[in-house]
Formats: structure tokens, sequence, C-alpha cells
């Protein structure tokens, strides 16, 4: 604050060599000499206390000024350093206190020591030499042991033929991604009877053919060509699917004699992306004499429905070859005809059959045809670069030595999987278990669709026993219309069912049970008489007996 404009008023009044009292403000009156010299000898004591605190970095300021240059030194300071306030009020203002900068100096002291005595604590002390020595030699003898062990574990990998887990090689990406689960788990998912249904490969295979064959049948019975092009941008605006010539080739696997199959030149495509001197694979249904229409052979509705039941029975044929397959890796093997299967094994994996192989396509006649890698890599060498050349010569060298084998078919769990379960039971005892459980098997997967009807109508009857039995004691009579009795029968079962299915169970009970229950025809009307007088229980029962040997068929 002592820092102030040197041309302000109270500067101009600290020059004058007397203290006029009217350059404050203050009326002029007489000052006695007494007083005046009090007055000065004051200003001056206070004036050099307010330049030792106003400038403590500047030793001139802090030494003892001479007698000889005092008065001159202060003016001079007081000139250049005093504020725009009054002389008065900066008079009377007590000097600042020096507290707050010892109570810092003291914080700081305290908190260095405590640093200090932080980092002391952080120090570790030194391992001894003894201990680091024994540390270093255990390790070192943990290592050896780690190596033994491994050698140990490759050498009797070696002798067994198979390879370590470290070791083993790793399968492409492409073999190590299983399908989605829809796919996978297709056939579990359905909501159809039982039966020799396809997996999801075959299905969206089968999908693929119907849907090429009314391309096909559009464009040749307008005696257009029929390219591939056309059909692949058409089977896929179908089936929102991407359609390739690997699909074609599975097609003409299933069903050969659908499409004849050659390469044409010159074309005509109307498309600036297809060139018209290059070929073209075409394609052409195969047609009977009897198939014309004006002369000239027409792939009608009729026979696409015909090639759809061809194509679908073909893939239902090569699933029963790996289904006869999976029966013959059984213990003990199982021989079905496939005229009898009506259903699969229920440990066939039907998702899990391989694809189908597809066949050859005609291909474009080329001479200098580059069939591999190993061929690109010696025709073109000069126009690669060296990156390109050594990736070109790892990729001849990893297809040299990949061999694509035969596809797996699913086979059987291994009977002596639970061997540790089924350990002192006799193995006459297992084989005679596994004898019945074949012959139940063999039972369920050759039963027709009539027995299978048959036999969900009687496991539905011991239900439906006391739901009848109960109707007649409310009803309190003897026999019942037909009609009465499916109206409260529809409405005390757990499931819907029309009258005409409930009539058809009715008339089971007085087939199974005549002696409970019978059905009289009288006049007009169709009555049915029920025996209270028998056992609930003991109809349950022979239900039950029934249904056993029911299941035996």
């Amino acid at each position: 604050f002592l820092l102030g404009t040197p041309h302000s008023s109270n500067s101009l009044c600290i020059r004058q060599s007397e203290f006029d009292p009217s350059c404050h403000g203050l009326p002029s009156t007489a000052v006695s000499p007494a007083t005046d010299s009090r007055a000065v000898k004051a200003r001056r004591s206070h004036i050099k206390f307010l330049l030792q605190v106003s400038s403590p970095i500047s030793t001139a300021a802090l030494r003892p000024p001479t007698p000889s240059s005092l008065d001159k030194k202060v003016k001079n300071q007081v000139n250049s350093s005093l504020p725009k306030t009054p002389v008065a009020a900066t008079f009377l203002s007590p000097p600042p206190s020096q507290g707050p900068v010892t109570e810092n100096l003291a914080e700081l002291k305290h908190r260095l020591q405590r640093i200090q005595e932080l980092t002391q604590k952080t120090k570790l002390p030194a391992c001894p030499s003894e201990t680091c020595t024994d540390l270093k030699s255990r390790l070192k003898d943990v290592q050896e042991l780690e190596s033994k062990i491994r050698s140990r574990k490759a050498e009797e990998g070696t002798i067994s033929g198979v390879q370590p887990p470290g070791e083993t090689r790793e399968t492409p990406v492409e073999a190590s991604e299983k399908a989605p689960a829809y796919q996978r788990f297709h056939t579990l998912a359905q909501d159809v009877p039982p039966g020799l249904t396809l997996p999801y490969k075959y299905k969206v295979l089968a999908e693929m053919f119907r849907s090429m064959d009314r391309i096909v049948a559009m464009l040749f019975n307008r005696s257009e060509t029929v390219t591939f092009a056309k059909v692949k941008q058409g089977v896929q605006d179908i089936m929102h699917k991407q359609f390739e010539e690997r699909n074609v080739g599975q097609i003409k696997t299933v069903y050969p004699a659908a499409y004849s199959f050659r390469q044409e030149k010159n074309v005509p495509t109307f498309s600036s992306f297809l060139k018209k001197s290059s070929f073209h694979l075409t394609i052409d249904p195969v047609l009977g004499e009897e198939e014309k229409v004006d002369g000239r052979p027409h792939l009608s509705a009729s026979r696409l429905l015909e090639r759809k039941r061809v194509f679908s029975r073909n893939l239902v044929n090569i699933v029963k070859q790996h289904h006869k397959t999976f029966m013959a890796s059984l213990s003990p093997p199982m021989v079905i005809p496939d005229e009898k299967l009506t259903r699969w094994h229920p440990r066939f994996n039907v998702d899990g059959v391989p694809d189908i192989i597809p066949a050859d396509l005609p291909r474009p006649p080329q001479v200098d045809r580059l069939t591999s890698a190993q061929e690109v890599l010696t025709n073109a060498r000069n126009m690669m670069t060296p990156k390109m050349e050594k990736a070109l010569a790892n990729l001849a060298l990893r297809t040299a030595e990949t061999n694509p084998g035969d596809q797996e078919t699913p086979k059987a769990m291994p009977p002596g999987s639970s061997s540790g379960a089924l350990k002192g039971v006799s193995q006459a005892l297992l084989e005679r278990i596994r004898a019945k459980e074949a012959q139940k098997l063999q039972a369920l997967m050759t039963r027709n669709p009539q027995q299978e009807e048959r036999l969900a109508m009687v496991s539905r009857l011991p239900e439906m026993a006391r739901l009848l039995r109960g109707i007649f004691v409310a009803e309190k009579k003897q026999a019942l219309t037909v009609e009465v009795a499916c109206m409260r029968m529809m409405d005390s079962y757990r499931s819907l069912m029309t009258s005409g299915e409930m009539e058809k169970h009715l008339r089971l009970f007085s087939e199974l049970l005549p002696d409970w229950i019978s059905i009289l025809p009288i006049r007009k009307d169709t009555y049915i008489k029920l025996d209270k007088s028998l056992d609930l229980n003991c109809i349950v029962e022979r239900l039950a007996r029934l249904m056993k040997e029911e299941e035996k068929l």
C-alpha cells in the first residue's frame, strides 16, 4: 500500500519543508515550534518503520542510515511510495504483524520432518546374501523339474501316438466355429409329429431348389437362355440368402436328372457387367417327350410339384444312409429296412449329418488357367513384391500339406462310457437290457402313423376315465346320449378337442373296456352306458397294461 503516484497531492505536501495543515484540508491555525518538532520526529520514525516493512528484500533499506543522508533519503522514499490516502490515516494505521509468516515457516518445517520420517519407513532392509543364494538355488531346481516333466510328457505322447496338449495343432477358424443353435437343434424345435425330419441345411437346400426351379421354368417357358447369373439373382431375391455355384453342385448331387449344364459363349446378357464374348454357365431343365405344348417342351406347375417331391425324397434317402451307418455302429447293431423306417433313432443327431458334397459343374475351357498358388508363383514371380511372393509360397506349402478327408458321420456313444457305474453288474444282464432297449427302439422307429395316433389316444384314456365317471355321477343317470357326453367331456378336459375327436375316444373306451362302457344305438339316438359299480382304480390299471401292450406293437 506504500506504492503511490509520485505527482499526488500528498507527495507535494511532504516535499514542503514545513507541514502546512491546509494541504490536508485542515484549517490554517498557528502551531508552536515545540509541537512542530515533536510531530516531525514522530513522522520520521514512523516512515523508517514503514520502509523496513515494505521492502524487506532491499539490503540498503534495512541498513541503518547515516545522519548526513537521512533526511534526503527519507524524503525520496516517501515521495515515491506514499499512497493517495490521507497522511493522517497513514500515520494512525497500526504496523502489520509478522505472526502468519512465523506460523507458515513452522508448518513447512513440520511437513519436511514428516516426509523424511515416511521416507525412512519405506526403505526395505537389504536381503542377506545367504537368503538370496538359497532362493536362487530353489528357483533353479524348480525350473529343472518342470523341464523334466515336459520332456517326459512329450515322450509318452510320442509313444502313444497322441500329441501333448501344448503342441496340438490349432484347427482352422472355419472348422472351430460352431453353427448357430437354431441350426444345430433345428429338429428338436419343430412342432410337428415325429417322423423322418430333415436337417436345417437340407431344408434350406430344398427351398433353394424350389426357388431355382421356379425361375428356370419362367425363363425356359418364354424361350430365354437360362444362365447362372440370372438364376442367382432371382434365388437371392426370393430367399434373401447367398446362392453360389456350390449350391448348384449340391442340387446336382441330390437330383442329377433335374438339369443339364453346359458352358456357352456369345450369350446375350443385356448387362454392362457381363461380357458377351465370355463363357456362361447355362441351365436347361430335363423334360420328357410328353411334356410339350405346341410342339415345344413346357415346364408346367404339376411338373414343378413332382420335381419338388422327388428332390425331397432324395434328401431323405441321403439321411437314411447316414442313419444306417449310425445304426451299424451301435452295440448291439440294429438293422431296419428303409421302407419300414418311420422315425430316426433317438440318439441320432439329425442336424449333425455332413453337408452334401457338390458335384462338378462344367468349366469354361481355358488353356493358361492357374489352378494353384505354386503356378501363380512360378508364372508371375517378376510381377510381385517380395512380401506377396512370401505369402504365396506359404500358401502353396499349406495347400500341399493339407489333404481334405472324408467327413465323419455321427457316431453312437460308446457303450463302455459308463463302465464305472456298472462295475460288478453281470455282463449277461447288461446284454439282455441292451437287447430289450434295441427292440423297443426298433418298434418305435418302425411304428406307422396310424399306430402312433392310436397310442396317443390310449395314453389319454386314464385321465378321461376319471372325468367320464364323474360326469355320470353328477348327472345321476345310467346312460347319456353321445352328444351330451362329448359336450361334458370337452368342457372338462384340459386340452381343446373337437366333438368328433372326443367321440373317437369314447368309442375306443367301448372297444378296450366293453364291460365298463357300452355304446347302444336306440332309435334315432346313440347312448353311452357306464357301469358305476366297477372300481375306478382297477380301470386305470387295466388301461396302463393296455398302454404297455400297444407300445410293444
